[in-house]
């Protein structure tokens, strides 16, 4: 798939219910899988064995699953179970009635081990024609090829006017998210507020959050620094 080597090919049917058969999966869960899920292919996988790549001192491999689904939207805690049970970095398509979406999280080993993963925020693509997916092979090593693969499916989003890495693009991103939210609360708290002194307060701290995000999208730290 997305026009990957031959060498890649893996093309192997994985049940669905693999991923929600453990016990400590909750009951909706596990009917979330079998509602909107069709069937799951693990098509292709990435590594310095299958292509010309120097390995990854982070990421080992890169699996591409194609998730066929039965509706046009899938629960992200789908993704995360299969990113649970799954030890490597996987990118996601989903395809719904010929068209497809990329997703994937930034996904990073958590102590010594290899088999722990911290999985972070979901980014997706729209929907889109298979061939017009923005993926493409860029980097000389898997990790490289790991990193822009999630900067190609988040977009805008992890773009920015310095050099950073891929963690600290998703960190800034993970702030940008949280002040939004912020910023939408005490807004509403403002609007709401019938002492003056208290809207003051208020309107200073949501000032100061404006500020922050502000900086966040122009890529300056949190000293205002470039």
């Amino acid at each position: 798939m997305i026009g990957l080597p031959k060498s890649t090919e893996f093309n192997r049917r994985i049940p669905k219910q693999k991923f929600y058969e453990n016990l400590t999966v909750p009951p909706a869960l596990k009917r979330v899988f079998i509602d909107q899920i069709k069937v799951i292919f693990w098509r292709n996988k990435i590594a310095a064995t299958t292509m010309n790549l120097a390995a990854g001192e982070m990421v080992t491999e890169i699996e591409i699953f194609e998730v066929k689904l039965a509706e046009p939207k899938l629960d992200k805690a789908i993704l995360r179970q299969i990113d649970k049970e799954i030890p490597y970095h996987i990118i996601f398509l989903l395809e719904y009635d010929g068209k497809y979406q990329a997703w994937t999280a930034y996904k990073e080993a958590v102590g010594s081990g290899n088999n722990a993963f911290k999985v972070e925020t979901y980014y997706h693509t729209d929907w889109l024609e298979e061939t017009n997916l923005p993926l493409k092979i860029d980097g000389l090593s898997i990790d490289k090829v790991y990193e822009n693969f999630v900067r190609q499916i988040a977009g805008d989003v992890l773009q920015t006017k310095k050099q950073e890495s891929l963690k600290d693009s998703v960190d800034r991103d993970n702030r940008r998210q949280e002040l939004q939210k912020q910023i939408t609360a005490l807004q509403l708290k403002v609007r709401k507020e019938k002492q003056l002194n208290k809207q003051v307060r208020l309107n200073t701290e949501l000032k100061k959050l404006k500020k922050e995000l502000e900086d966040l999208k122009n890529g300056k730290n949190e000293n205002g620094v470039s």
